[in-house]
């Protein structure tokens, strides 16, 4: 039976983010689910064993009612509380673009708004929990189809001898399913072998269930020593330590804008020359803004979820298989854009107009060392309360611009912005002025756009904004409308631009060169004229040195995705799977097969050096410098 239900959640999954998967038939859909079953079966036998033990336990009692009665207990609350992680992610993946984890459920532990979180997505997506509770009752409909009679143990001692052979039997079954294979040299399945029966990455997700993504990464430790290549290598050719020597006559303001899920996608300025057939713009504002500003039409997002753009953009550090901030690493002394500007006597805040504590911003603000944390608490006005996350953002945006402004400079101040994002909603009285598009979150770009375009028009009466830089990208991703878009690498495709009023910093133009937004914090420490060496894995994009090499590194789950140069990589952790031209955003022709050129094996080793570097640095604390 549990077969049976979990594919038809897994079918409900495809069909409900279908968009975002690049699976043309029925057929191909068929075989992602044949490849599922075994998935399916460790994930059941892991969900069942205890059920399945107090099953097979020659007692003389367990036929009767009672005793039948329990175990119906311990199967429907074991079973139906993971079959239900299956209809998170029918809605949740559209966000993350992820199975589940232990990172998820990190996330979710802390987050301080889990009540009313809640109640929103039970009232917003009301239809999965009935779809969801339709599926229990017809489980629990079928379960009850197989009755068990009572039976007397007529002769006990072939009774204990046969359930003996039974439960080895059945233990030995167990661990085969749960293994995945019986061969001796066979490694339990783990979530990358989901991806060995793919083409395209994010179709593993498809042959993935909940309960297994979830069940397999409880005790997982990603962060794993490896040594392919030298630590000269390293050095020679990732540069993990930079060192700069601008020289800006006066010390700037920072303001780091980081707008909730609005992608590049959203964007008209980040988009000309793309060729999208009647694409529109939602942003008015930041497209004028664009006009006079660097920007980068060729970013991408450093991870999948916003405390992992924290961390990427403020300290440079990615999230992969396991997200770094929800690690216990993440507690070590970490070198970042905070302690730089702190150590040259930057005044530094965070704002956000979500409850305090909400999405673990804060308590990673305390690690970074940011002095001075702005959430709803301090707003101190519920009257513009949106009734689900927080503060709306043209609010929200005036009371940052009043703060900074009784800031002492140089203050280095980041604002994390909230209304796009789900449930998609804005005012009432601006629903007349933004229509919006065909996706949910259109409307809310308009309204987010237009509350910046306010929060500039204040800006430019005070006088700290004439030696401001304003810093403004993208946390990740969200809906997709164009076909571009929906593309693997393209999901995490975010806008990086960099504004200031003052020339002297020279922040204009249109560059097109791989950027991420691990480059936005040793880009700031250039602009500031920090000149000490400093940890960082990204680039200065100002200086756009030659020594520096172009590169972006994310993750859609359990593999790495590697861009430098001409090419794409994928990595698995232990080798390199695919390989595929720059421009293949959809990864629709392994390269691999063919004759690899010298750039494809450097990039390749490239590629495993990062890694290498990265786990090194994390693991043995190696993050300040």
């Amino acid at each position: 039976m549990g077969y049976l239900f979990y594919f038809i959640s897994r079918v409900l999954f495809f069909a409900f983010n279908s968009h975002l998967f690049a699976v043309n038939d029925l057929y191909s859909l068929l075989k992602l689910c044949y490849y599922g079953v075994a998935f399916d079966t460790t994930a059941l036998l892991y969900v069942n064993s205890l059920f399945i033990l107090i099953s097979v336990l020659p007692l003389k009692n367990n036929t009767q009612p009672n005793y039948q009665r329990t175990l119906a207990i311990i199967y429907f609350i074991t079973n139906f509380l993971f079959y239900a992680t299956n209809f998170v992610d029918i809605v949740y993946y559209r966000f993350s673009q992820v199975r589940s984890t232990r990172a998820t459920l990190d996330v979710l532990i802390d987050e301080s708004n889990k009540k009313v979180l809640f109640e929103h997505f039970t009232w917003a997506y009301w239809y999965v929990i009935v779809i969801y509770i339709l599926c229990c009752l017809c489980w629990t409909w079928l379960y009850y189809r197989l009755n068990v009679e009572p039976k007397k143990i007529s002769n006990p001692r072939v009774y204990y001898y046969s359930s003996a052979v039974s439960i080895l039997i059945i233990a030995v079954m167990i661990v085969g399913g749960i293994r995945g294979d019986f061969k001796h040299s066979t490694r339990p399945i783990n979530m990358l072998d989901a991806y060995k029966h793919v083409t395209i990455p994010n179709q593993g997700d498809i042959v993935l269930n909940t309960p297994f993504a979830i069940l397999r990464t409880l005790s997982s430790n990603n962060f794993k020593l490896e040594h392919w290549t030298s630590e000269n290598y390293i050095n020679a050719n990732i540069k993990p330590i930079k060192q700069y020597n601008s020289n800006p006559a006066n010390r700037p303001n920072i303001v780091i804008i980081i707008l909730e899920s609005m992608a590049r996608e959203y964007w008209g300025s980040m988009n000309k020359g793309t060729s999208i057939p009647n694409f529109k713009s939602y942003t008015p504002f930041l497209d004028s803004l664009s006009d006079n500003s660097l920007a980068f039409t060729n970013a991408y997002a450093n991870g999948r979820q916003s405390i992992h753009a924290m961390s990427s953009i403020l300290a440079g550090i990615p999230s992969f298989h396991t997200a770094f901030t929800s690690s216990p690493y993440a507690k070590q002394k970490i070198q970042s854009v905070i302690s730089v500007c702190d150590s040259m006597g930057y005044q530094t805040s965070f704002f956000h107009g979500a409850a305090n504590g909400s999405m673990g911003f804060e308590g990673f603000g305390n690690i970074l060392g940011i002095k001075k944390y702005y959430g709803k608490t301090e707003y101190n006005n519920d009257t513009d309360f949106d009734g689900i996350w927080g503060i709306w953002d043209e609010p929200f945006f005036q009371f940052v611009g009043k703060t900074i402004g009784r800031q002492k400079q140089p203050f280095m101040a980041t604002l994390f912005t909230l209304s796009s994002h789900d449930p998609f909603q804005i005012p009432e009285k601006d629903n007349v002025r933004f229509k919006g598009g065909p996706l949910a979150i259109d409307k809310c770009v308009q309204y987010t756009d237009n509350s910046l375009r306010l929060f500039f028009n204040y800006a430019k009466t005070q006088p700290w904004y004439s030696n401001t830089i304003f810093v403004i990208t993208a946390d990740h991703t969200s809906q997709t409308f164009y076909t571009e878009y929906s593309k693997p690498i393209n999901r995490f495709a975010v806008p990086i631009l960099f504004y200031s009023a003052n020339k002297a910093y020279n922040l204009k133009g249109v560059r097109t060169d791989l950027a991420s937004q691990m480059d936005i914090y040793p880009s700031i420490v250039d602009l500031i004229g920090y000149h000490k060496p400093f940890r960082s894995w990204g680039r200065s994009l100002v200086s756009n040195s030659p020594s520096e090499t172009p590169r972006v590194i994310n993750s859609p789950g359990s593999i790495y995705q590697f861009m430098q140069g001409n090419y794409i990589y994928l990595f698995d952790g232990k080798k390199v799977t695919g390989i595929f031209a720059i421009a293949d955003k959809g990864l629709e022709k392994n390269l691999m097969t063919g004759k690899l050129d010298p750039e494809m094996n450097k990039g390749m080793l490239d590629c495993k050096a990062f890694i290498q570097d990265y786990t090194d640095r994390i693991v043995n604390g190696k993050l300040s410098m």
